[in-house]
């Protein structure tokens, strides 16, 4: 009787609607439910660690928003560098990688905590306040929070200077946990908006809807390409930590893991390598170049761009692409002349337009095909090996030197320890082939490759200020979408600085 009882209160602790009081003069049912009590508490399932539940589950869940420096849909597919480090990390545990986008950085946390991601990447800044909601990661990098503001108005100096005006930061980042103690220090006020993206705030301050907001500097750096009128007033002395959020709630194992990941060597140099894709082209920007760009793109690309997709369509090359090389051979001229005699849209040299089969460079539809071709040769003659989007950067700068002078700089790359297969680590070694030093060990010796290097990371800005206002349906490349129906219009013949052959 002591032991029924005890067997009782056990399930009566346990919330099992089955009493064992019940089935008393039923031993045989008393045996089996005993095996079957016996099964559920040694089978450990509803004890599963959170990495358990992840592998078992066969997916990662990564909560994010979409942004240049997180996650967006790029020509090649899914891209961004929160994105990559991510899918990196997913490979590391052994599962495939699921990505939710969020409308805002204020979901992130709330939708972490009613499960329905394993954790957010989404540039979040290590805070107290956040601390006691989540489980960060370990710390992979750190950024200084920058105000800016329009070119032509006032700059603002110090936060002082912020009260003149009118300030808006996006709901639930960390700015506002720093700026609410200098609420009455400064006299400051500003306006939260929840639902906006950094990228509504940047262009509200380039409109003058608004004189001020505060970014993160690496995400400065990346959209200023967006909205060249942005520029930069000051740094906030108030350095952030990013890094990964787990919830709070759960077991540690997911966050052990992250340890394990961002310490492993191999992981330093992928941070490194993504760094060096998403941000080391952006560091020489001129924001006037990105003006004239716009420019242009109203008054010469509407002529261009039927062509430009006639021939992407033949090639199978992205038109945005063609349109970015040939804006940097022609700004979209297609009667453009060099000093030393390459011509036309895609500033083609005689003997390449000869060996393309281009009768007249000036006609801008064989040009526009020729030039498509010619590109395409160049990414199909660099070893298999290449992967994109290294094969298109090394591709490009064979369009512009050729692709014997590349192969001598992928060789001095070799010599000094980099990869010949990676275009950031070969663009270091382009300039090497101005000098005698080193040209001289070559097979093709001089070139002017630094002009080579400038010339793709000017590419890949133009292709990407391309790709990020059609994915966003921009009112300025609609217009050129709408205007390719009309005649072309005359474009004079213009006398350009050659950017090659």
């Amino acid at each position: 009787m002591a032991q029924g009882a005890a067997h009782d209160e056990y399930w009566q602790a346990n919330s099992y609607s089955v009493r064992l009081r019940d089935l008393r003069g039923r031993p045989h049912l008393r045996a089996l439910l005993a095996v079957a009590l016996v099964l559920v508490a040694t089978s450990g399932h509803h004890r599963l660690t959170e990495l358990e539940r992840i592998r078992e589950r066969d997916k990662l869940v990564m909560l994010t928003i979409n942004g240049a420096t997180t996650y967006y849909l790029g020509p090649n597919g899914e891209a961004g560098f929160e994105y990559d480090l991510a899918h990196r990390f997913a490979e590391y545990i052994g599962v495939p990688l699921e990505v939710l986008t969020l409308p805002s950085v204020e979901a992130l946390l709330p939708t972490l905590e009613r499960r329905r991601g394993d954790f957010a990447a989404a540039n979040l800044s290590r805070t107290p306040e956040r601390q006691r909601r989540v489980r960060f990661g370990p710390v992979y990098d750190t950024v200084n929070p920058v105000v800016v503001y329009r070119r032509g108005s006032r700059r603002p100096r110090s936060l002082e200077d912020l009260t003149d005006g009118n300030l808006a930061i996006i709901g639930g980042t960390s700015y506002v946990e720093f700026l609410e103690p200098l609420r009455e220090r400064y006299g400051l006020e500003w306006e939260t908006r929840e639902s906006a993206s950094i990228e509504d705030l940047l262009e509200a301050v380039s409109r003058e809807a608004i004189d001020y907001t505060i970014v993160d500097s690496n995400i400065l750096d990346l959209n200023r390409r967006y909205f060249p009128a942005v520029r930069p007033a000051f740094e906030i002395e108030n350095e952030q930590s990013l890094a990964w959020a787990a919830r709070l709630k759960s077991d540690d194992t997911l966050v052990q893991k992250m340890r394990e990941f961002f310490a492993l060597p191999h992981t330093s140099t992928a941070l490194t390598q993504l760094r060096a894709r998403y941000f080391s082209h952006v560091e020489d920007y001129q924001s006037v170049g990105t003006f004239t760009f716009m420019q242009q793109m109203r008054q010469r690309l509407p002529d261009v761009r039927p062509l430009l997709e006639q021939a992407a369509e033949i090639t199978g090359l992205d038109w945005r692409l063609l349109a970015a090389v040939s804006y940097q051979e022609s700004h979209w001229n297609p009667s453009a002349v060099s000093r030393t005699g390459v011509r036309g849209l895609m500033m083609l040299t005689r003997p390449t337009a000869r060996q393309l089969g281009i009768d007249d460079r000036n006609d801008p539809e064989q040009s526009a095909l020729g030039g498509a071709r010619y590109l395409q040769s160049m990414i199909d003659r660099l070893p298999e090996r290449i992967e994109h989007p290294d094969r298109l950067w090394l591709a490009l700068a064979a369009y512009n030197i050729g692709l014997g002078h590349l192969e001598d700089a992928r060789i001095l790359t070799e010599r000094q320890g980099g990869d010949p297969d990676r275009w950031v680590d070969v663009r270091e070694r382009l300039p090497l082939l101005t000098q005698k030093q080193w040209f001289s060990q070559t097979r093709f010796g001089y070139a002017r490759g630094y002009e080579a290097a400038s010339y793709v990371e000017n590419i890949r800005t133009f292709y990407e200020i391309l790709v990020w206002m059609d994915g966003r349906d921009h009112p300025l490349l609609a217009q050129t979408e709408r205007d390719t129906a009309e005649s072309p219009g005359e474009i004079a013949p213009a006398e350009i600085t050659p950017s090659g052959g």
